[in-house]
């Protein structure tokens, strides 16, 4: 047993030169757009030098052109799933008129993409999306600059067509020709005009994703494909629960083990190296068999949780104040109160969490499928006291994520691993168990809402009182946010905070009041927690557009006519007005086991519209009910890639729909409960509804993300739905059968 020490090293770039330290490996962080590659392979690409962004504002910190004929998109947005690469390449090589076929993606590697800190808020077609879009339209003016200067002609009367450049008397030149190998080494001046909609030949189309190609095929895509020349494997040991404590352990039996070639021991932090993995995972039992923890009870326990949210002490924060709010409400023709609770949420990925790591000259380079490569590097730093220039990250996409997963502390651990075997490949993956215990879950909230209607339906005043714990203790500089940090001798504690605007996000409603108001109660909880898909919109638009379905029930309103009277914003309108149309609203049947329900949201009120319709149907004798369909209108202004909006919509509706019908965090004063799929069941094949997503195509104005727009209004649909169904409302998530008062169906 040896154990592990964290130095303080001195200053020493590696990223000086052109990527030394992957001599040798077998896979560089990027690939081809059209990768065919052996098993667990992705072949080179050496097209592009190998060098990190100087510059966000400088063209090829975005675009580079080499010299066989290819164009090379790089973003420092992860792949998640959600089809970014796709999207990047159609609008860079809509700018280019290069066919996307001759293009390439690089993602996530702070050795050469530009620093976009986390890849979250459904932001990456807004963010990285215009920097490519301007980067691509500076760098075909600066060619067709060129080429008018080399020819005398005026730029402008040169046309392009898959990056030859052509004159009106003939001339013709590619742009690779014409850089002869150079990068665009210019500044990005705002001269250049990005391309009218109308003009769009890429943009707007189904292009295929090879991502998806990849998974259908078996072929290798995740961290956890990867394999490097004479990598070992290993396993941690994490504690019980939260506050455990290792009192003692014998390794001697473990380190005797087939195959093991270090037990890593430094606080409560166990870990084991072998040379195969299975050899890990017998280790790994053994470790489990053979420690001895003093465990601290957990105190609040989930009968509990409710009523501890809410008596959260201290002066909340006063997000929107309006005086004699009270006073509105209470003299409205209709007014209501009501209260609704979410638990914790697990992301609950589908592969357990992977990363690789090495060592070598004092120089740490780890491939991981963080949301954040700059900031799992400068919370690196903080843990090793080591310079970020002597750490390197690489952004491959891991099985499951949409928020703060296991795949930061995972980096953490492989990075710690990885310490103490010098110039070793060290692959680390979690047990199921480790994903499900150890993940920071989507934290649970409460809700006490209030408002007014006056006798012609007009929304008066809204009042809202959130209670929430932190959305977000991502990894971004303190090493305290790795957990197994927090088991090191001594440990490194987290530094909590990370309350922020995510627990309130769509708290407001975006209908016409003549009040609003809401005050938000920062919750600290017994369950880790951070950022999960949509933060505290999901939460807050089920209770919001739930409690706007009881306001109107109370009324007698059309649930879609009340909707379009209180909004001005003519496009949430208009995603309304089409539900109706594609559902046949006006004159849909509703037999008698079957219930409707509608919702509406804006995500962030400043992004994506959605609107839906949840059909469930009951099954009175057997008590239960079924999501038999959902049908959503979305309007994400231009759209990139129809179908990966679309793919993006159907995700969203499925994941929502299964933490709104199934899920939660189960603990009892010992610890996590929820351990694997039968203890956390999630939505499987047979409980996906049939989808049908609409899209309205904005292409005047700019492209807005799509990922979580789906996620709250879905879950407020299915709340009203089963109310429309069953006389039954639920407000306190998940809605299980056994909630419905089935003696009143």
């Amino acid at each position: 047993m040896e154990d592990l020490q964290i130095p303080n090293s001195s200053r020493r770039s590696f990223l000086k030169t052109t990527g030394h330290l992957l001599i040798g490996f077998n896979i560089l962080p990027f690939a081809f757009c059209q990768t065919k590659g052996a098993p667990n392979e992705i072949p080179p690409y050496a097209g592009v030098p190998l060098r990190p962004t100087i510059d966000n504002n400088q063209i090829d910190s975005w675009i580079r052109l080499d010299a066989d004929g290819h164009l090379t998109v790089l973003s420092g947005k992860q792949e998640l799933g959600q089809g970014i690469k796709t999207a990047l390449i159609q609008i860079a090589a809509e700018e280019l008129d290069i066919h996307p076929d001759r293009c390439h993606i690089i993602n996530s590697d702070t050795g050469q993409t530009a620093n976009e800190g986390f890849t979250a808020g459904s932001n990456s077609v807004e963010g990285s999306g215009s920097a490519i879009r301007q980067a691509a339209a500076e760098a075909r003016l600066y060619l067709l600059k060129q080429a008018g200067q080399k020819w005398n002609v005026n730029p402008s009367s040169l046309q392009v067509e898959n990056g030859n450049i052509k004159s009106a008397s003939g001339e013709e030149i590619s742009y690779w020709k014409l850089l002869e190998g150079k990068l665009i080494e210019q500044k990005i001046t705002g001269e250049a005009t990005p391309k009218k909609p109308k003009d769009y030949k890429y943009v707007g189309q189904p292009i295929k994703r090879d991502d998806i190609r990849k998974m259908v095929n078996g072929e290798s895509h995740f961290v956890h494909d990867l394999h490097m020349p004479g990598m070992v494997h290993a396993r941690v040991l994490h504690p019980p629960s939260y506050q455990s404590q290792l009192l003692s352990i014998d390794l001697t039996e473990v380190e005797s083990m087939p195959g093991v070639l270090k037990v890593i021991r430094n606080g409560s932090f166990l870990a084991v190296v072998a040379q195969r993995e299975y050899q890990a995972i017998k280790a790994h039992e053994k470790l489990n068999s053979l420690a001895k923890w003093d465990n601290t009870s957990i105190e609040i326990l989930p009968s509990q949780l409710h009523d501890s949210i809410k008596s959260t002490s201290g002066k909340p924060e006063e997000v929107e104040v309006s005086p004699g709010i009270a006073d509105i409400i209470s003299n409205a023709a209709v007014n209501h109160q009501a209260e609704y609770f979410r638990p914790y949420h697990m992301h609950a990925s589908m592969g357990p969490s992977c990363a690789l790591a090495i060592w070598k000259d004092d120089e740490l380079t780890v491939w991981t499928a963080t949301q954040g490569v700059y900031p799992v590097r400068r919370t690196l730093s903080d843990l090793f006291a080591l310079d970020e220039e002597k750490i390197r990250c690489i952004g491959v996409p891991g099985s499951g994520c949409y928020g703060h997963n296991g795949a930061d502390d995972v980096s953490g651990e492989a990075a710690l691993i990885a310490k103490e075997l010098p110039g070793k490949h060290v692959r680390l993956q979690w047990m199921r168990e480790d994903e499900h215990k150890w993940e920071p879950y989507g934290t649970t909230m409460a809700f006490r809402l209030s408002a007014g209607i006056d006798s012609d339906g007009n929304l008066l005043a809204w009042d809202s009182v959130i209670w929430s714990d932190s959305h977000s203790t991502r990894p971004n500089g303190s090493a305290g946010s790795f957990i197994s940090a927090r088991h090191l001798d001594p440990p490194i504690e987290l530094r909590k905070g990370g309350w922020s605007g995510g627990s309130h996000r769509n708290g407001i409603p975006e209908y016409t009041f003549k009040a609003k108001q809401l005050h938000l109660f920062n919750y600290d909880g017994p369950l880790r927690t951070s950022s999960l898909r949509g933060l505290g919109a999901y939460a807050n638009t089920f209770a919001m557009e739930s409690f706007l379905d009881e306001l109107i029930h109370k009324s007698g309103y059309d649930p879609i006519d009340f909707r379009i009277k209180n909004l001005e914003d003519p496009r949430a309108k208009a995603v309304l007005e089409e539900l109706a149309i594609k559902t046949n609203w006006k004159s849909k049947s509703k037999p008698a086991n079957t219930g409707f329900g509608v919702a509406y949201a804006r995500y962030k009120n400043s992004t994506s519209y959605f609107a839906v319709l949840a059909e469930v149907e009951i099954e009175k004798a057997a008590r239960i009910y079924k999501l038999k369909k959902l049908t959503g209108v979305i309007d994400s202004g231009l759209t990139i890639n129809p179908d990966g909006l679309k793919n993006q919509t159907e995700g969203g509706m499925i994941q929502s729909a299964s933490w709104t019908m199934m899920e939660e965090v189960n603990y009892d004063q010992n610890g996590i409960t929820s351990v694997d799929w039968a203890t956390y069941p999630i939505f499987r094949m047979v409980d996906v509804p049939e989808l049908e997503v609409h899209i309205i195509d904005r292409p005047e104005t700019k492209p807005m993300g799509a990922g979580e727009a789906a996620m709250g209004p879905v879950a407020a649909a299915i709340a009203n739905a089963v109310f429309d169904a069953t006389g039954s409302r639920i407000r306190n998530l998940p809605i299980k059968p056994e909630k419905i008062d089935w003696e009143k169906v």
